[in-house]
């Protein structure tokens, strides 16, 4: 591959997506993406992750339909408003043509709250937490780049419901929690917390907080949202319970949405390389790849050694594989150091000989030679170093991505260079729009908000980088996807 991913990102995502077969651009519907096994083996693992988490905490799975209907979507006002732009409709069925319309799920708050206020009655409905895995369709206009921004993702997304406001703040709380545990803890992806500002948040929610982490090429993604949504849908969709003293009250809701896909497009952005992907440990399809060495053609007893350690490997509940394609060993060193398995096993005859084997670091490009024996203890051991190194490499990487600018022309120059700039900012209630779209026009940077956890205040007597007004917000601004 050998393209420099800091300095050509672009042509290193579209190659990589391509050489590494994680998709199929071709599909004949615009917008739309064929994901290829290499990609789906890894999301479904990272879905499996993230579904134990959420279920650990008190979730449960459930399956909504994916058709709502159009008097669903035109219960809450800002969600209609804000959504059906993006909607693809069905209209008929073979010759029958629908009275009602029926959008396909953009997101799922009016297809589960219409519901929800069948279920929920008494105190003792709740507190109501549920989620689903599952594909969203929205008619994005801006261009498509696959796992990025497509017209079809794939995400999850947990929808909760209780007796008081501080329950639902406290379930805030609890979504970042999460975000911290399995995207930055166990995928090894850096981001920072925002709470979005009044402009930019969820249509019908109360507050918007989301996690932004950053391409290689100093753009921001966003990683998983949560949204106290207070008592907006609740009100809609009459979503109520009698309380202790038989009062009819609504309930609070959160909402939270991982989306899979995008998180996998900046799993392998930030961690690959010029050669290709760098995978983790937990995260890769293969864990391992064996390769034979073979000097002259049939030499038995170095595939019987490698087809034996494959039996061994996979009974420890090691993802394996073995290459016995015709190609060169180089050959297939570099195709498998180009999708990215963390761990490579070289046989030869020397290794049959001397009763080893050689195992290569994709991330650190190191080999070393352990006997038989220890392969599945060392590998394993390997692979919780490999998952450490990727961590702490990318949050080294993050954290020299965070900048500062007390001047509109410095703010100019960082979001030319890339990553987040923190600004003092007159609001982030609607009055400090206008200051956000002047950023936007002049730079194409975007406010994504104020750190959410970590108070960070404007100095006494300090200004707003745009309008020179008294400084009420430290914000960050960043360009975006």
């Amino acid at each position: 591959m050998n393209i420099d991913k800091e300095r050509s990102f672009s042509e290193w995502y579209t190659e990589i997506t391509k050489s590494a077969e994680l998709c199929d651009i071709r599909y004949n519907v615009k917008g739309f993406v064929v994901f290829l096994p290499w990609s789906v083996i890894t999301m479904k693992i990272m879905y499996n992750e993230y579904e134990r988490e959420l279920e650990k905490r008190g979730h449960l799975p459930a399956w909504f339909p994916a058709l709502i209907p159009e008097g669903n979507l035109k219960r809450e006002s800002e969600h209609v408003e804000a959504f059906v732009p993006e909607v693809f409709w069905v209209t008929g069925a073979g010759e029958t043509r629908f009275e009602e319309r029926l959008a396909m799920r953009p997101t799922s708050e009016t297809a589960m709250y219409n519901m929800y206020s069948l279920w929920i009655r008494g105190l003792k409905d709740l507190p109501l937490k549920l989620y689903q895995s599952c594909q969203v369709w929205r008619h994005e206009t801006k261009a498509t780049r696959p796992f990025i921004r497509s017209r079809e993702f794939y995400w999850i997304e947990a929808h909760d419901a209780f007796a008081k406001k501080e329950e639902a703040e406290e379930q805030v709380r609890e979504d970042m929690e999460m975000a911290e545990n399995v995207v930055h803890k166990r995928f090894c992806i850096p981001f920072l917390f925002f709470q979005r500002p009044e402009w930019d948040k969820f249509p019908g929610a109360v507050h918007t907080f989301a996690a932004d982490t950053l391409m290689p090429d100093g753009r921001v993604i966003q990683q998983p949202s949560t949204h106290l949504l207070g008592q907006n849908f609740a009100k809609a969709f009459d979503i109520a319970f009698l309380d202790e003293k038989g009062e009819r009250e609504y309930v609070w809701q959160t909402c939270y949405g991982p989306a899979i896909s995008r998180i996998y497009a900046s799993l392998i952005s930030i961690h690959g390389d010029k050669k290709g992907l760098i995978l983790p440990f937990l995260l890769a399809p293969l864990q391992v790849m064996i390769v034979p060495i073979l000097k002259k053609e049939g030499e038995k007893d170095v595939l019987e050694k490698c087809k034996k350690m494959k039996e061994e490997l996979e009974k420890a509940g090691i993802r394996v594989g073995i290459d016995f394609g015709e190609e060169t060993p180089g050959f297939k060193f570099n195709k498998w150091e180009e999708k990215g398995v963390p761990i490579r096993v070289e046989v030869g005859k020397k290794e049959v000989e001397s009763g080893e084997v050689t195992l290569h670091r994709r991330d650190a490009g190191k080999r070393e030679s352990i006997t038989d024996g220890e392969a599945a203890k060392r590998i394993y051991a390997l692979g919780e170093e490999i998952d450490k190194s990727l961590g702490e490499r990318a949050d080294e990487w993050f954290s020299k991505q965070i900048h500062n600018a007390e001047t509109i022309d410095e703010l100019g120059k960082w979001l030319k260079e890339g990553g987040f700039t923190k600004v003092n900012f007159c609001s982030m209630e609607m009055d400090g729009e206008e200051c956000a779209e002047k950023i936007k026009e002049q730079f194409a940077g975007n406010v994504r908000g104020r750190l959410f956890g970590k108070e960070e205040k404007p100095e006494k007597g300090a200004k707003c980088i745009v309008c020179g007004k008294e400084a009420g917000e430290v914000v960050y601004v960043a360009r975006q996807y």
